[in-house]
């Protein structure tokens, strides 16, 4: 079995990859920012099902600064970069994400690189694909790329674009014997294993608590982390992924208040009642933003619907993905669990 190097372990995506890299029999070592989250990521794990002993090992790595990424790196076979900033909110400037998500990519290669490892997948977004452009009909694909000129890009989206330019031009100037896999999902929801909950799970989170009085009119695509994760370790070790890109996708474009009529089907009635199934007006979010800088980075994405498909990951690496629905309802199911 291979050694496997997966960067940020403590992350929602990151700790799935560990899970089945575990499952499969091989050795893996992990990034944390500060050690003193190991037993925290063990506890993780464990809740995951997995018992992860001496084949899991953990090293200090912080994508702004070139300390511990050789020792990461060194004997290992691959690496999988999940690592990537991930703010509460917006931040006020836009380098906060941009800079660590950038250099934390091209830390990682070269350390990849020097080290002698194979392949290298990182973990971009569709974020780095299916903003800036004009509503369109037909689905995005991994040959599109976000306009960073267009008028719907958040601080995020331009993190994860930019990284991911960056991440293929150090490549051709300067990786070496080193290949590169890309995986780029959309709202990864799946089974929560600890507190640190992305965005995606926050809205699932938001609805559950009725924190919402309705649901804005917002389209996105929806994949289960461990489909993320299956397609990180297809992409590491296929002949066939080598230099691409694998849109990460189940099924097409949901609207939140699906997601919200799907839960309450699905969740014990006293549960179920609280989630809302009214569809808000355009007007009434946009007075909400007014007073909410949260609701505000929501406003360009109102009413879009973006389509976009899998297909390539399911043709060249046979990935087969669940339906969005299971991954909602996993993702339901752990937040009772986490709060009980």
């Amino acid at each position: 079995m291979s050694t496997v190097l997966v960067t940020g372990g403590s992350g929602f995506i990151g700790s799935h990859c560990i899970l089945q890299l575990l499952e499969k029999g091989h050795e893996v070592r992990t990034t944390v920012r500060n050690l003193a989250r190991e037993p925290e990521v063990r506890e993780m794990l464990k809740a995951g099902g997995a018992a992860p002993g001496s084949r899991l090992s953990f090293f200090a790595a912080d994508l702004m600064s070139d300390a511990g990424w050789a020792e990461a790196a060194a004997g290992c076979d691959y690496m999988l970069h999940v690592a990537s900033p991930i703010p509460p909110g917006v931040p006020k400037d836009e380098n906060e994400l941009i800079v660590p998500a950038r250099d934390g990519a091209l830390r990682a290669l070269r350390a990849a690189r020097d080290a002698g490892v194979k392949r290298v997948v990182l973990t971009s977004s569709f974020a780095a694909i299916g903003y800036g452009h004009p509503v369109r009909k037909e689905p995005f694909d991994e040959t599109d790329w976000t306009n960073l000129d267009g008028d719907d890009i958040s601080p995020y989206t331009k993190s994860k674009a930019v990284a991911e330019r960056a991440a293929w031009d150090f490549m051709a100037r300067e990786g070496g014997a080193l290949e590169l896999a890309v995986v780029n999902p959309v709202g990864v929801l799946g089974p929560v294993l600890g507190p640190d909950y992305s965005a995606s799970i926050l809205i699932v989170k938001g609805l559950m608590d009725g924190a919402m009085p309705g649901c804005p009119k917002l389209g996105f695509g929806l994949v289960d982390v461990r489909d993320v994760a299956d397609l990180h370790l297809r992409a590491m070790t296929d002949p066939a992924a080598k230099g691409e890109r694998f849109l990460a996708i189940s099924g097409d474009c949901v609207w939140m208040r699906d997601v919200a009529l799907h839960l309450k089907q699905t969740l014990p009635p006293a549960l179920a009642k609280k989630v809302p199934a009214r569809q808000l007006p355009n007007w009434l979010v946009f007075l909400a933003a007014l007073r909410m800088p949260e609701v505000k980075v929501l406003l360009p994405e109102l009413g879009k619907e973006k389509h976009a498909t899998g297909e390539k990951a399911k043709r060249l690496l046979g990935w087969d993905p669940i339906p969005w629905q299971d991954a909602a309802t996993a993702t339901a199911e752990s937040l009772m669990k986490l709060d009980a």
